[in-house]
């Protein structure tokens, strides 16, 4: 694999996960629309590996207090920490189960079409803009400071994200976009609706990274380890930028030019493909 290739896919998975478009979506697109061979398993686990790393290291308190949580629970201690991880658990299953439940019945290489790329990328943008644009007061159980703090999220909020997040198994649905878009319409501030799906994505993406990985080592597939570990610290140093900048964006401005993006690309794909 070029270096180029390698750049472009670590920059496309960095810079795409944790904001309003979809990473998935612009991956298969670099595949579906360019001479790029597909990367593989391998390189797809790093890619995500990486941008997992750059999440844990850019959120390192609260990761922190995710082990805190987690001891707390075990011992069964009530604790924010704990009321943390709770929340992050009730959020994260239904994409889990339902991801298993599509690998199961063998149906995620039909969904990986340009076309559904296109028409989901508009038609999800629809929503996130209107939830943007209602913008009003944060919910009172809500705290709002630097971003707000996820440990005072409801389980009822974190349910109703974690079913929207579903949405994102569709390719250019974009997790990010899903997730932003549930908690502006639950009155979150674009700040932190924006922390809490970033947390939210390492429990995804550890899930994600860790299936491939089982797949990798039952397939036997150890080539490209120093090419795959180029790409994971790409994508990382990618992602811990797009992080930060998205954070500060979100506190200065609307969404509106992700919802322009994202139905300018999907129109500028069907036209290319009609």
């Amino acid at each position: 694999m070029g270096l180029d290739h390698l750049l472009l896919l670590a920059a496309i998975q960095g810079i795409t996960e944790f904001i309003p478009v979809s990473s998935s979506g612009h991956l298969q697109l670099v595949h579906g629309l360019t001479a790029y061979p597909d990367h593989g398993l391998v390189i797809d686990v790093a890619l995500h590996a990486g941008t997992l790393l750059a999440v844990m290291a850019y959120f390192r308190r609260d990761v922190g207090l995710m082990l805190v949580g987690a001891r707390d629970i075990i011992r069964r201690q009530p604790s924010a920490a704990a009321h943390l991880v709770q929340v992050l658990i009730i959020a994260s299953l239904p994409v889990l189960l339902a991801g298993a439940v599509l690998v199961a019945l063998d149906v995620t290489d039909a969904l990986r079409k340009p076309e559904i790329v296109a028409w989901a990328s508009i038609i999800f943008a629809i929503p996130l803009w209107l939830a943007d644009r209602r913008q009003g007061p944060v919910s009172r159980d809500i705290k709002t400071s630097e971003g707000g703090d996820p440990q005072s999220i409801s389980p009822r909020h974190a349910l109703i994200i974690g079913l929207a997040q579903m949405l994102a198994l569709i390719p250019g649905a974009s997790r990010a976009g899903v997730t932003i878009t549930a908690g502006l319409f639950l009155g979150f501030d674009r700040t932190q609706a924006a922390r809490f799906s970033m947390l939210l994505a390492m429990p995804v993406i550890a899930a994600f990274a860790l299936v491939g990985l089982v797949d990798l080592v039952q397939a036997g597939a150890h080539q490209a380890l120093g090419t795959a570990l180029v790409a994971a610290l790409l994508a990382g140093l990618f992602a811990f930028a797009t992080i930060h900048v998205f954070l500060k964006m979100t506190r200065m401005m609307v969404l509106l030019p992700f919802v322009i993006y994202r139905i300018g690309l999907g129109i500028g794909l069907l036209v290319v493909l009609a």
